[in-house]
């Protein structure tokens, strides 16, 4: 098949539909999912029959249960009579960071609790000897994992790729302004030739980089894009406000007090703002925490359990940190900071408004980041009304 671009109706299409193995599809019932995103209904009809897939797709948009679907059903579909040596994957999946890996374990776990598949998540920040004693004891059928810690196993000499089948790159775009790409070309070496591998490919956005990425690990792959129009869902209620660089701190405590908001996301473009943000709040008795991608992993992690619990109400978070954060719940999410890559203003809104709900995105227009109005215009293809702080949300 040559490269084309896929278009499936997938007003309809239910995950009964697509004969997935009964352990699996017992799993999706019991986590009630019925009618496929668009996303799934667009992926899935190509990814079971084993072509590469390479789409387009934000985190939220239920990507992560497609690929993992299709690894679980080419599994049980197409058994090995003998297990793989330790340390040979069958199915290998690569994410940025760490939250988006353990957050890929999560769901796997959830899919295939009625298989016997093993899956494991190695990530830079957690005791690498747990993560070690875990990839020796046992065949590991599906790996998933930052670049970082892979290199550091593969140097070892624990890990043999030679035997992926499928190979999963999850947010390529971010792997791309992270610089992974070079530690990513090189575990890619290290598996199959692309005509003898699945490849499935997901990016935020299909730029030239991206596209190049795609033509030189993928062999004759549907590609699927999400039409713009619907990349900002219609249940949240997006907001611009007007507000001066300096009266940023002011707005931001007074909108937290008079609103009161149930959970709050804020996003801030810098980690040197994640403390200033969250200490400006505390001195004024606004409980919140803190997220960045150079806090140590534990107290991350520890951030993240009291976030999902509702012990904390509220964070302050950069893109990194803010990648693979799926929690239920989030009511508002407020762009403290315009993001420097218009892209990633999708993904931030899109941490709220989930499942059906609705949910409600605040961003500060200030003098510093206006410049991205523009081009968030077009992205979202409508004019944007900034107007003057209100606090009444009803």
């Amino acid at each position: 098949m040559d490269q084309s671009t896929a278009k499936v109706n997938s007003d309809h299409l239910s995950f009964t539909e697509l004969g997935l193995p009964t352990s699996v599809q017992r799993a999706i019932d019991e986590l009630e999912f019925k009618a496929c995103t668009p996303v799934q209904s667009q992926v899935l009809p190509y990814s079971l029959s084993q072509h590469d897939v390479c789409a387009q797709a934000n985190t939220g948009t239920g990507k992560t249960a497609a690929f993992l679907a299709t690894i679980l059903a080419q599994h049980i579909e197409f058994p090995l009579q003998q297990a793989n040596p330790i340390g040979s994957p069958r199915a290998l999946i690569l994410a940025p960071t760490r939250e988006l890996t353990m957050q890929i374990k999560q769901d796997m776990n959830a899919l295939s609790k009625h298989t016997k598949i093993r899956s494991l998540a190695v990530v830079g920040g957690k005791k690498i000897k747990e993560q070690h004693d875990k990839l020796t004891k046992h065949p590991i059928e599906v790996l998933i994992a930052t670049p970082g810690r892979l290199l550091d196993f593969m140097g070892q000499g624990l890990l043999d790729l030679s035997r992926v089948e499928i190979l999963v790159i999850d947010e390529a775009d971010r792997m791309l302004d992270m610089g992974f790409i070079p530690d990513v070309r090189r575990i890619v070496r290290q598996t199959p030739e692309r005509r003898r591998r699945q490849t499935m490919f997901f990016s935020a956005t299909f730029n030239d980089d991206v596209r190049r990425l795609i033509d030189q690990w993928m062999f004759e792959p549907v590609r699927i894009e999400i039409p713009s129009e619907s990349i900002a869902a219609d249940s949240i209620d997006q907001r611009f406000w007007i507000v001066g660089r300096d009266e940023k701190p002011q707005i931001l405590f007074e909108f937290m007090t008079r609103s009161n908001p149930s959970r709050t996301l804020i996003f801030v473009n810098r980690r040197s703002e994640v403390k200033k943000v969250m200490k400006s709040l505390q001195r004024r008795n606004v409980s919140c925490e803190g997220l960045s991608g150079d806090m140590p992993q534990r107290k991350r992690t520890a951030a993240l359990t009291r976030f999902k619990s509702g012990k904390t109400r509220h964070i302050v978070a950069t893109d990194v940190a803010g990648r693979g954060l799926h929690v239920e719940g989030i009511t508002h999410v407020v762009n403290y900071d315009l993001p420097d890559i218009v892209e990633d203003y999708v993904h931030r809104i899109g941490r709220t408004g989930r499942a059906g709900a609705e949910g409600i995105s605040i961003s500060f227009v200030s003098e510093s980041d206006g410049f991205v109005l523009p081009e968030l215009e077009e992205l979202l293809g409508k004019k944007l009304d900034c107007t003057v702080p209100s606090y009444d949300l009803s």
